[in-house]
C-alpha cells in the first residue's frame, strides 16, 4: 500500500516480518519436498546429457562481416568460381637436403591431399612459384578447402597424415598451418582448471565459514548448474553457431556465478537458522531475500552478454548467449537446489565443521563493521584514494593495440607453431598471412591487360609490401585476383596499415576511371575488418549494456542515484581491468609467468566480451551489497547505520565469494590460448578490483556522502517505472525532506 507522507524524523514504516511471496513460497516448497527436488535435478541432468549426447552441436570459429570489403572480395571468389575460394591452409615441408631431391614423394602426397574431400585445389611447392625458400630446404603447399577445415571433426587429420605419410617416411619434415593447423592443436585441458577451482572454493569457504555444509552444498549446487548448463548448451549448439571458445567461457561463468548464488543463499540460511527460525522458514526467508538479489544478478549478468549483439556481429553475440545459458541454469540451480539441500540438512547444517561456524557479521565488534566506520569517517578520504587506484590500472588503455593473435604465440611444440616459423625463417614472416586482390570487371568493357598492370604496378610499388603473384583472370574473365605478401607477420601494426592504404588509397587510384572495383580479402584481412568493426560497434555494446543495466537497477532499488553510482563505478572498474591486460600482453610485463614469451595484441573481441561480462559480474557484487544495505535502510530509516551493517553483513560472504571466483578464471591461465589466457587474467583482476576497490572503498565512500539522497526517485518518475518486486511487497511513501522529497520505496 502507499502511506502518506510523514515527518522527516519518522522512521519508515518496517517490512513484513514474514514474507508471503513467490520466493518465499518457493524456498518453502523447496525445502520441504527436498527429496523430489532433488531426485528431479538429477533426471533432469541425467536427461540433458543423453539428449546432449545424442543431438547436440559443435564449436566452430565461423562469422560473416556483411557490408566489408574483405567479405564482399570473399563471396567474389565464390561467385565466379576462382582458384583463390575457399579456405586456403598451408602444408609447410622442410629438407635439410633439399626438397628437389624428394620430388617423387612430394608430387604422390599433393596428389594425395587432393583427393581428400573438402578439399578443392592444391599448389605444391616444386610446381608454385615463390613456394620454395632460396636455399631450397623449405617450402609450403596451399590446400584450399570448400569449407574452413578448423571447423572439420579431428577425425579429418588421419587423411591428412596418411596423404602425406609417405614425405615423413622420406625424412622430409611437414607441420600443418592456418585453419588446419588449428584443428590439429591438442584439445584444451580444461578439466585440470575446473578441479583447481573447485579445490580452492572447498580450502577458502572452509576457512571462511568453520561448516563443512556452507563449503559442500555452494559446491554441489555449481556444479549440478554448470553440468546442466554444458549440456543446454551442447543441444542449443546443434541450431546455433558457437565459436570454439564458447564452452571454456561458459565454464568459467557457469562455474564462478554458481558458487556466488548458492554460498549468498547458504549464508543468509544459516545466518537465519541463527537466529531462531526454522529450517523451512529459514529457506524461504534466504529465498525472499537474497534470492531476490540472486535474480537481478543473474538477469543484470545475462542481459550484458545479451548486449553483445548489439555489435551486429553473430559470432559474439553467440559466445555472449553461451555464457548466458549457464549463468541463467546456474542461477535456476541456486534458486531450486540449495534450498532443497538445505532443507534436508534441516538445523543440522553445521553439525559438521572445522571451527566455530560462522555465518555474517557477529556485533559491532566485527572487523567489517569497523572498517565501516572507519571509511564513514572520512568517505573523502577513501573516495579520493579508491579512484587514484582505479586511475592508475587503467593507464596503459590509452596504448591498447587490438590484433589478431597469429600462431607465432602458440606452443612451440604446436605443430601450426612450427609451421609458422619454418615460413618466417625461409620466407619472411609476411608469408604466414597473404593478402588476395579481388578486381571486379563485369560490365566495365575495360582493357582487362590494361587493369591488370596497372593494378601490379601499383601494388609491387606500395610500401611493406614484398611480393606480388598476378592479377589473373578468373576462368570467365569477370575477375582479376592477385597475392600481396606483406613484409611483417599478420599480427603486426604495419600489416594493419598496409591493408587499409592498399584499400583506401592504392587500388581507388589505380582503378580511377575504369569503373572497376578492387577489394582485399584473405584470412588476415578478414580479420582486420572483424577488428574494425568490433572498434566501430564497441561504443553501441557500451551504451546498450550500461542503459539497460541502469534501467534495471532504477526498477530495482527505486533510487536514481544507486542506479548511477553503479554503472559509473563498473566502467571505471572495467577500465582497470583493461589496463591490467594491456600491461601483461602488449606490454609484456610479467607475461612470461603466464606462458607468453612474447608480447602480443589484444585480440579484437577480447574488450568487447570483457566489457560484458565485468560489467555483468560487477554488478553481482555491488547487487548483494546494495540489496542488503536496502533492507536494513527499510527497517531503520538511518542512511549512516544502513551503509555500516550492509557492508558488515555481506564482506564475509562477499570477500569469499570473490576469492572462489577469481580462483576460479586465474586457474584458466593453465590454457595454452592465449585468448583464453587473456580472458582469464582479465576477469580475474575484475573480481579482485570489484570485491576490494570497489566495495570496501568507492560504494560505502559515496552512499555516505550522497546520505539520505541515495533513496530518492522523482515521484513523476517513480509512476512509470515498472516494479520489479518477486515478493508482491508494499510501498512506503518515504517522509519528505530537502533530500528525499518524492520518494517511494518497495518494501
Amino acid at each position: 500500500m502507499t502511506a502518506s507522507a510523514a515527518p522527516d524524523t519518522a522512521p519508515p514504516d518496517p517490512p513484513p516480518t514474514t514474507p508471503s511471496g513467490g520466493l518465499h513460497r518457493l524456498g518453502r516448497w523447496c525445502a520441504r519436498h527436498a527429496r523430489r527436488v532433488i531426485v528431479a535435478w538429477l533426471l533432469v541432468l541425467v536427461a540433458a546429457f543423453a539428449a546432449d549426447r545424442a543431438w547436440g552441436g559443435t564449436y566452430e570459429d565461423e562469422f560473416s562481416l556483411p557490408g566489408t570489403t574483405a567479405q564482399r572480395g570473399a563471396d567474389l571468389l565464390e561467385e565466379h568460381g576462382s582458384d583463390l575460394r575457399g579456405v586456403g591452409a598451408q602444408i609447410v615441408v622442410k629438407a635439410d637436403d633439399g626438397l628437389a631431391a624428394h620430388r617423387t614423394s612430394l608430387d604422390a602426397a599433393m596428389a594425395g591431399l587432393g583427393r581428400l574431400p573438402e578439399v578443392l585445389t592444391v599448389a605444391g611447392p616444386l610446381t608454385t612459384p615463390g613456394a620454395v625458400s632460396a636455399d631450397g630446404t623449405s617450402g609450403y603447399a596451399t590446400v584450399r578447402f570448400a569449407d574452413n577445415p578448423a571447423t572439420f571433426d579431428r577425425s579429418y587429420l588421419d587423411g591428412v597424415d596418411r596423404a602425406v605419410a609417405g614425405l615423413r617416411a622420406d625424412h622430409v619434415s611437414v607441420d600443418y598451418g592456418g585453419p588446419l593447423g588449428q584443428l590439429a592443436r591438442p584439445k584444451a585441458a580444461d578439466g585440470l582448471s575446473e578441479a583447481i577451482g573447485l579445490v580452492t572454493a572447498v580450502v577458502v569457504l572452509l576457512f571462511g565459514f568453520g561448516s563443512v555444509a556452507a563449503a559442500g552444498l555452494p559446491l554441489v549446487t555449481a556444479v549440478a548448474g554448470l553440468a546442466g548448463g554444458v549440456a543446454v548448451l551442447g543441444l542449443v549448439a546443434a541450431a546455433v553457431t558457437f565459436g570454439a571458445t564458447a564452452p571454456t567461457l561458459a565454464t568459467m561463468m557457469g562455474l564462478g556465478v554458481g558458487l556466488d548464488y548458492a554460498l549468498f543463499l547458504t549464508t543468509r540460511h544459516r545466518g537465519l537458522l541463527a537466529s531462531g527460525a526454522g529450517p523451512q522458514e529459514a529457506a524461504g526467508r534466504a529465498l525472499a531475500t537474497s534470492g531476490r538479489a540472486v535474480l537481478v544478478a543473474a538477469a543484470t549478468v545475462a542481459m550484458a552478454l545479451a548486449g553483445l549483439y548489439a555489435s551486429g556481429v553473430s559470432f559474439i553475440g553467440s559466445l555472449g548467449a553461451a555464457a548466458g545459458i549457464t549463468v541463467l541454469v546456474a542461477a535456476l540451480a541456486s534458486l531450486t537446489l540449495t534450498p532443497a539441500l538445505l532443507g534436508l540438512t534441516g538445523a543440522r547444517v553445521d553439525r559438521w565443521s572445522v571451527r566455530r561456524p560462522v555465518a555474517e557479521s557477529e556485533g559491532d565488534d566485527d572487523t567489517w563493521r569497523r572498517w565501516a566506520a572507519t571509511v564513514g569517517r572520512r568517505p573523502w578520504l577513501f573516495l579520493v584514494v579508491g579512484l587514484l587506484v582505479l586511475g592508475v590500472l587503467a593507464l596503459p588503455v590509452a596504448s591498447m593495440r587490438l590484433g589478431h593473435i597469429d600462431a607465432g604465440a602458440s606452443p612451440t611444440d604446436y605443430t601450426e607453431r612450427r609451421a609458422y616459423d619454418v615460413i618466417s625463417d625461409g620466407f619472411g614472416a609476411g608469408t604466414n598471412g597473404p593478402l588476395t586482390v579481388v578486381v571486379a570487371l563485369d560490365g566495365t568493357g575495360v582493357d582487362r591487360d590494361a587493369v591488370a598492370a596497372d593494378v601490379r604496378a601499383a601494388l609491387s610499388g606500395t610500401p611493406d609490401v614484398v611480393t606480388v603473384t598476378g592479377p589473373v583472370a578468373a576462368a570467365d574473365g569477370g575477375l582479376l585476383t592477385a597475392t600481396v605478401v606483406p613484409r611483417r607477420g599478420p599480427e603486426d601494426a604495419t600489416t594493419t596499415a598496409l591493408v587499409h592504404r592498399l584499400e583506401d588509397q592504392v587500388l581507388p587510384r589505380a582503378l580511377d576511371g575504369t569503373g572497376a572495383h578492387a577489394y582485399v580479402t584473405g584470412t588476415t584481412a578478414v580479420q582486420i575488418a572483424f577488428r574494425d568493426t568490433l572498434v566501430e560497434r564497441l561504443p553501441w555494446v557500451v551504451g546498450v549494456v550500461v542503459a539497460a543495466a541502469f534501467v534495471l537497477l532504477l526498477c530495482v532499488f527505486r533510487s536514481l542515484l544507486v542506479a548511477l553510482k553503479a554503472a559509473v563505478l563498473n566502467l571505471l572498474s572495467i577500465g582497470a581491468a583493461y589496463g591490467v591486460v594491456v600491461a601483461v600482453f602488449p606490454w609484456g610485463w610479467g607475461g612470461a609467468l603466464f606462458g607468453v614469451t612474447e608480447p602480443v595484441p589484444v585480440e579484437s573481441f577480447v574488450p568487447m566480451m570483457m566489457f560484458a561480462i565485468v560489467f555483468g559480474l560487477s554488478m553481482d557484487y555491488e547487487i548483494f551489497l546494495l540489496s542488503r544495505i536496502r533492507e536494513m535502510w527499510l527497517e531503520t530509516g538511518d542512511n549512516d547505520a544502513s551503509v555500516a551493517g550492509g557492508l558488515a553483513a555481506t564482506a564475509r560472504v562477499i570477500s569469499c565469494a570473490a576469492i572462489v571466483m577469481t580462483s576460479v578464471f586465474l586457474a584458466f591461465l593453465l590454457s595454452t590460448d592465449v585468448v583464453i589466457k587473456m580472458m582469464a587474467l582479465g576477469l580475474g583482476v575484475s573480481v579482485v578490483i570489484d570485491a576490494t576497490i570497489v566495495r570496501l572503498l568507492l560504494v560505502p565512500a559515496t552512499m555516505y556522502l550522497f546520505g539520505r539522497a541515495n533513496w530518492w526517485l522523482p515521484r513523476p518518475l517513480d509512476r512509470i517505472l515498472p516494479r520489479l518486486d518477486p515478493e508482491g511487497t508494499a510501498v512506503v511513501r518515504r517522509p519528505e525532506s530537502a533530500a528525499v522529497r518524492g520518494t517511494e520505496t518497495t518494501v
